[in-house]
């Protein structure tokens, strides 16, 4: 008997979304496979947010479909969200909680034993780094920019998903906390899970990564393994050929020059 293959671990089928006359994703379609981790790169403005929004079910598309294992997002989002942990853009949080207190509220609300939720919570302040915040009492409101990074990553991880969904987690995190995130990240996805990550940092992407994809003006310009998508070059150099270079002429902004 042939053994039936698994659903990619991630995967958006046409996804679209307009705002108004601005079309911000267009027909986005990608497939994450099972222990993979996937970058996911563009310029600004490109559509990276809009389409992980409504990969994970905090907008609704106008088209198209995202699944987590096989779970459809927006017909079954009880069993699709279950799996999936997100680190969205902007995430917003309950200010006058300690990290401690906010993971303890995330665990209740996913229905956690109080027992699991206060040994992850330990395990999870101490690996980031935010156990003396913690012992000090600091609130999120008092929360550094990084701090406020690494909790809300916390929140992702908590229940154990199997599939990891981050918006910029690298954003202002300090490089020894980095190190830390890569490998909790590694060690994610060595245990088979997947992980698709957005970023604007080129090099950290080509290192960290086992595929990528470039988005550009709303749609899918490059998708494959890194090595596939460099072609070559860099993933920088393959980046600025895809989606266009703003050179700066000489007479431009002479004025700093004077």
């Amino acid at each position: 008997m042939t053994t039936p293959t698994p659903p990619p671990a991630f995967a958006l089928d046409g996804l679209s979304k307009r705002f108004g006359d601005k079309v911000a994703v267009d027909e986005v379609t990608l497939d994450v496979p099972p222990a993979c981790l996937f970058g996911l790169v563009g310029p600004n403005g490109a559509g990276k947010t809009t389409a992980l929004s409504m990969a994970v079910g905090l907008l609704r598309p106008d088209r198209g479909t995202a699944r987590v294992l096989g779970a459809d997002m927006w017909t079954d989002p009880v069993a699709a969200k279950r799996e999936l942990g997100v680190l969205p853009d902007g995430l917003a949080l309950p200010e006058r909680l300690t990290g401690g207190e906010l993971l303890g509220y995330w665990g209740r609300l996913r229905g956690m034993p109080v027992p699991v939720v206060r040994s992850r919570t330990a395990e999870l302040l101490r690996i980031l780094e935010l156990d003396e915040a913690e012992r000090l009492g600091t609130t999120v409101m008092e929360y550094s920019t990084g701090m406020r990074k690494k909790i809300g990553l916390a929140t992702a991880l908590l229940h154990a998903p199997r599939v990891l969904v981050l918006d910029e987690p690298y954003e202002a995190v300090d490089p020894v906390s980095a190190r830390v995130l890569t490998a909790i990240l590694r060690r994610f996805v060595a245990a088979g899970g997947s992980v698709v990550m957005s970023s604007h940092v080129m090099s950290l992407v080509e290192q960290l990564c086992d595929r990528v994809a470039i988005i550009a003006g709303g749609r899918v310009v490059a998708d494959g393994t890194v090595d596939e998508v460099r072609a070559g070059s860099s993933l920088e150099d393959r980046f600025v050929a895809l989606v266009g270079e703003r050179r700066l002429a000489e007479e431009e902004l002479s004025w700093l020059a004077s």
